[in-house]
């Protein structure tokens, strides 16, 4: 049966022959299968029964809404809404980062960071300088820099007579990705040829007395499972106020944080940002070397390698795909950020900025999926000033299922009822990537229906000028933020449950 008033010919031929695509018939819309038992209790029937229109005036989502949903082995447009709206696609557009990075690196990539010696060794002294060289690894921790200590130690090395170099030049230094963020927000740290613990510094702090003028226990560390180096660098003062909760300010090897007293309460801890990540890094191998017995200078940060060095240690990431995986599972800006620029810095050249390379991405893109409309200001979605047509977003999906490079990379996500309950019986299966800002929420990716087919669909909502009204004194979470995500999110659910339920292809 054909649901009639939902179904369109999705024009292949405007994807400039790129994508291939077995067709129904060159005629018509492809023909639907009858429309199964709507399962999942009154509100899926409901959703079921109401066009797109009516969920959007029952959502009370203030803004703009675009979505459109196709057969993915087809190509066929099922329904649609405002397809051609650019609106921000936020997190969801880590997924061109994600294709632009398999293209450009391919999935067995690895970085690679290293330990240098720009001077001989002799008698377990090094006459010259250590250098620990960034290879642009987003996910670089703690961990591995204690095994990159002793493995320098098992090389014989005892004692280092020069510097201590730390090399960040393999990418532009930015000192945060969205720099209209409050300081003190973890997912917009500083970017550089080096990252430690993905930028971020663990603050944690604890009151010694019962009264409310009690002094706190501070520490600033770079904790992971098995390590937790205090870091001298990254420094927090407790201070008597109110307001900001948070104040940051750099020194020429600092980076010095106040905290509202009134804010902190028994105790408590937060992972902080950091804008000097090659002195951070520099700071903590320099600890876990001296665990080692190897004491070194104070950290020195330079862009370019001087010429003969020599091999002393290295550790390599994780493979490409799994650092992806980790990156669409939680949605780590850092993480997209290196990524797409090395993947930008592979063409022979280091990208001069973020939004240069954003744009080098976007021309990749246009000419791949034909995909025009995108225009994203970074690799990671956290600038409000991306844009994207769902039609377009649509497009990659398509090309990329065909190509078998993105759904298995995909995060599942939860089919949940109109109170935000998951649905634990559910017949659908969704894997798809989020994208959340102020004001702005998306969902891209792909449903399994009732019936068994597959569906690719786009969701984007946002109210621009409900953010243009943002305050910077707001705080972390505006004013009305909370209710209105909660809206967007139960509106995306509604049409996973409409489409999953309704359009089951033949």
């Amino acid at each position: 049966m054909r649901k009639a008033g939902f179904t369109r010919r999705f024009v292949l031929a405007a994807l400039g022959g790129i994508l291939t695509l077995p067709c129904a018939g060159v005629a018509g819309a492809p023909e639907l299968s009858p429309r199964p038992r709507i399962r999942g209790g009154r509100d899926v029937q409901q959703a079921a029964r109401d066009s797109i229109e009516a969920l959007v005036a029952r959502s009370r989502l203030t803004g703009d809404v675009a979505c459109v949903v196709a057969d993915a082995a087809t190509g066929d447009v099922l329904e649609g809404h405002h397809e051609d709206t650019a609106l921000p696609p936020a997190s969801v557009g880590k997924i061109l980062t994600t294709l632009y990075a398999l293209d450009r690196l391919g999935p067995e990539f690895r970085f690679r960071t290293r330990l240098l010696a720009a001077g001989p060794v002799k008698g377990g002294i090094l006459e010259g300088d250590l250098i620990l060289a960034g290879g642009g690894d987003p996910t670089l921790d703690t961990e591995a820099l204690a095994e990159m200590a002793a493995g320098l130690k098992a090389t014989g090395l005892r004692e280092v007579r020069g510097r201590f170099l730390v090399h960040d030049g393999a990418l532009p230094f930015i000192r945060s990705i969205d720099p209209s963020q409050p300081p003190q927000l973890g997912y917009s740290p500083a970017v550089s040829g080096i990252a430690l613990n993905y930028n971020r510094v663990h603050f944690e702090w604890k009151r010694e007395g019962a009264d409310y003028g009690a002094d706190y226990n501070v520490t600033m560390d770079a904790r992971t499972a098995r390590f937790r180096p205090d870091v001298q660098m990254a420094r927090m003062a407790v201070v008597d106020r109110k307001a900001p909760v948070y104040t940051y300010s750099e020194a020429e090897r600092a980076e010095n944080w106040t905290v509202a007293r009134a804010a902190l309460g028994k105790g408590g801890a937060r992972w902080l940002p950091v804008r000097k990540p090659a002195l951070y890094a520099g700071d903590v191998f320099a600890t876990l070397a001296r665990s080692q017995g190897i004491v070194l200078e104070p950290a020195e940060v330079i862009r370019d390698l001087p010429p003969g060095v020599r091999l002393l240690v290295k550790h390599d990431s994780e493979s490409l795909r799994e650092i992806l995986r980790g990156m669409l599972k939680y949605s780590n800006n850092l993480t997209a950020e290196m990524v797409g620029l090395t993947a930008t810095a592979a063409r022979g050249a280091v990208p001069g900025s973020l939004r240069d390379s954003a744009d080098e991405m976007n021309r990749w893109v246009a000419t791949r999926y034909g995909a025009a409309t995108v225009r994203m200001a970074d690799h990671s979605g956290l600038s409000g000033e991306s844009r994207a047509t769902v039609r377009d977003l649509l497009r990659v999906l398509l090309a990329a299922r065909q190509r078998g490079e993105l759904t298995p990379l995909l995060k599942e996500i939860h089919v949940r009822d109109d109170r935000g309950r998951r649905i634990k019986d559910s017949p659908l299966t969704v894997k798809a990537k989020t994208g959340t800002l102020n004001f702005v929420s998306g969902l891209a990716g792909f449903v399994t229906t009732v019936g068994g087919a597959e569906l690719a669909f786009a969701i984007l909502s946002a109210d621009l000028e409900a953010r243009a009204r943002i305050d910077p004194d707001d705080g972390e979470v505006p004013k009305g933020v909370r209710l209105w995500l909660r809206r967007a999110r139960g509106l995306q659910q509604r049409f996973i449950r409409r489409w999953g339920t309704v359009f089951d292809a033949s």
